[in-house]
Parts: structure tokens; sequence; C-alpha cells
């Protein structure tokens, strides 16, 4: 499992990145993404959401996937 920061606005032209990745269980992995929402997104103009993706996931790059 990782850990990604995506848009909370969901912008194509922003790109995600990642926070952690090779996290073996999914429970815990899921406990940290809440915890960061928690702290960093918990108010209505936040730019950044943090979500639980699989290993094999490919991150958006925002406008050099759109162009």
């Amino acid at each position: 499992m990782k850990i990604v920061a995506t848009d909370n606005f969901n912008r194509e032209a922003v790109a995600e990145f990642l926070i952690a990745e090779h996290i073996r269980d999914e429970s815990y992995a899921n406990i940290m993404c809440e915890a960061l929402n928690k702290k960093y997104c918990d108010h209505d103009g936040a730019l950044t959401y943090y979500v639980v993706k699989p290993d094999d996931y490919k991150l958006w790059r925002g406008m050099e996937d759109l162009v």
C-alpha cells in the first residue's frame, strides 16, 4: 500500500505526490492516512487530500500527463 497526496479539488492540472510506500498492513496505511487528513485537511480550504492506493498505482503527473 502507499499513501498519495492528491488535489482536494480534483483539478487535472495538479500532480499527485508520494507520501509513503511499501506499507504492508492496509489498516496501518488507513490509520496513517486518516491522521494526515485530520491534521492537515480538516478545513474547507485545504488544497491537499491524502488517500491510500495499492503499490502498483501510478501517480498522476498533472500537466505532464495532459500534454
